[in-house]
């Protein structure tokens, strides 16, 4: 079947190719009608690697997904054909000890879709484990349920934050994962989060939010302005979303003592790190890396109406547009947030 293949680092066609479509007992098989276009899809386009996983051969794209049920294995219970749902695209070893923690994001073992040497699913069809296929509510779009993905990420970050009721965050870096983690802080009980960004456009699509602040930190500092906001207290989490090795420096002035950051952006490089700073607040540190058990509450979000992430979709592209779409993501325009690719006609 036809599919987006990353043959090269910068070389991207839309070409037929062998895909594995036999269906487990525990598997299904899901027609594909929505694929996001992610960051790190780019970044394999444009770079060929992220850390260790380099593109060694030719590679479908796309993780971020949404389709109907088709086919069913055998033993699967929970979801019938003509199901609409979304994915969660990485598959672990079940035996493996990380899983058997709770930790199957940081399995070493996780098959995860577009990440070398992985097919991803921008291709009519694809086949899962029906363990990791989430049914959409009746009044969630495929649209939205394409964007469950990143918006884990999100929730991802402020489950590792501990939110309480009441609290005041902070986030660093407007982007995609950065609005999404702001939407998910909001949703876990912050009364208002500061997003701070380089870009106007960017922070102009955050401030359609409700308790989302922006700041153009090309105007103002981000510091000064939470030390005017919370009377020089500092915010109670700091969520780092750009990956951009400035955003280490002073990072620690921004949170209370006792407070705690949140790293979710991957910088490409090395970063200082200011260790007595972190120490002298005694700062609590956490790290986010994709999700784990977080799909199912995503979705009950977005389906109570709690979370929008409809005005975060800026542009949508046909299948025989994808090389376009990822084109326009590479560009960097400052005013797209989210593009998708409408895989179904």
């Amino acid at each position: 079947m036809q599919a987006l293949v990353l043959e090269q680092k910068g070389k991207l066609s839309l070409r037929e190719i062998d895909l594995p479509l036999e269906v487990g007992p525990g598997d299904v098989k899901i027609e594909i009608d929505t694929v996001g276009v992610c960051g790190s899809d780019v970044h394999y386009y444009t770079h060929g690697a992220i850390g260790p996983y380099v593109l060694r051969e030719p590679m479908v794209l796309g993780h971020e997904a949404a389709g109907t049920v088709v086919e069913i294995g055998a033993q699967v219970k929970n979801l019938k054909v003509g199901d609409r749902v979304c994915m969660e695209p990485g598959i672990p070893n079940l035996s493996s000890r990380a899983s058997k923690l709770g930790l199957y994001n940081v399995d070493p073992d996780v098959r995860f879709w577009a990440t070398p040497p992985i097919h991803g699913v921008l291709a009519p069809y694809t086949v899962h484990p029906a363990a990791f296929t989430y049914k959409l509510p009746d009044n969630v779009s495929f649209e939205e349920g394409a964007m469950v993905e990143p918006f884990a990420i999100g929730m991802q970050a402020a489950t590792r934050a501990r939110l309480q009721p009441g609290d005041v965050a902070a986030v660093i870096g407007a982007g995609p994962i950065g609005i999404m983690v702001a939407l998910a802080a909001l949703a876990g009980g912050c009364a208002r989060v500061f997003i701070s960004d380089l870009s106007a456009d960017k922070l102009k699509i955050a401030a359609q939010y409700p308790g989302i602040i922006p700041v153009n930190v090309r105007e103002q500092s981000f510091a000064d302005v939470i030390a005017e906001q919370t009377s020089g207290w500092g915010v109670d989490v700091v969520f780092e979303a750009s990956g951009s090795p400035k955003a280490y420096q002073g990072m620690f002035d921004l949170v209370r003592p006792g407070g705690a950051f949140v790293l979710v952006g991957l910088p490409v490089e090395p970063v200082p790190f200011d260790v007595a700073s972190a120490i002298s607040k005694e700062v609590r540190i956490e790290t986010v890396f994709r999700y784990a058990n977080i799909f199912d509450r995503a979705l009950e979000l977005i389906a109570s109406g709690k979370v929008d992430l409809k005005p975060l979709i800026t542009g949508t592209f046909d299948f025989k547009e994808s090389i376009a779409a990822f084109e326009r993501a590479a560009a960097g325009h400052a005013s797209d947030v989210k593009l998708q690719i409408k895989v179904k006609a």
